[in-house]
């Protein structure tokens, strides 16, 4: 069972100047459910210091559902706690915690991931801080060229009206 690296790469935020990847995804790519993942986390929170794994901050978890909106509405579609927030050394100890196959290739697949980013990062490293720095100004920009892009609103010509008289 191979993940592509872009589904992976998809599911990496970077929160607190962290890279970090959130419980419910790390729990899907193991196939297991969210709250089954933290259970076997929780009862092993001595091997997930600080910089290993945090829990974000209401704000923090505000912010990154505006972001991805891909919350339901309804009874028992919100999570009752802030998401849980691995780093790259977080996710690898995980495979002390979550042990089956699956969870071992998957590791392998975000430990490359990982990997992979900090290569292309570290080799564009200018380009990194400047996207960083303008992160606002590339939406709106990207904004305005969906918006030239888009086909300009057609005039109906109005039959038996006269346009000097408009």
């Amino acid at each position: 069972m191979i993940i592509p690296i872009e589904r992976i790469a998809a599911s990496i935020y970077l929160i607190r100047g962290q890279q970090v990847m959130l419980d419910a995804d790390l729990a899907a790519l193991y196939g297991v459910e969210t709250k089954v993942f933290n259970q076997a986390v929780r009862r092993n929170m001595d091997s997930f210091p600080e910089d290993f794994m945090f829990q974000l901050t209401a704000e923090e978890a505000a912010s990154l559902r505006s972001q991805i909106v891909t919350l339901e509405k309804g009874r028992g579609h919100h999570a009752k706690y802030a998401p849980l927030a691995f780093t790259e050394q977080g996710v690898a100890m995980l495979s002390s915690v979550v042990k089956s196959k699956r969870a071992r290739e998957v590791n392998i697949g975000i430990m490359r991931t990982f990997v992979r980013i900090r290569h292309v990062l570290g080799a564009n490293e200018e380009l990194a801080r400047k996207v960083g720095q303008h992160d606002k100004q590339i939406a709106v920009l990207f904004e305005q060229v969906k918006r030239l892009l888009s086909p300009a609103p057609v005039k109906k010509k109005l039959i038996g009206v006269d346009p000097a008289k408009e």
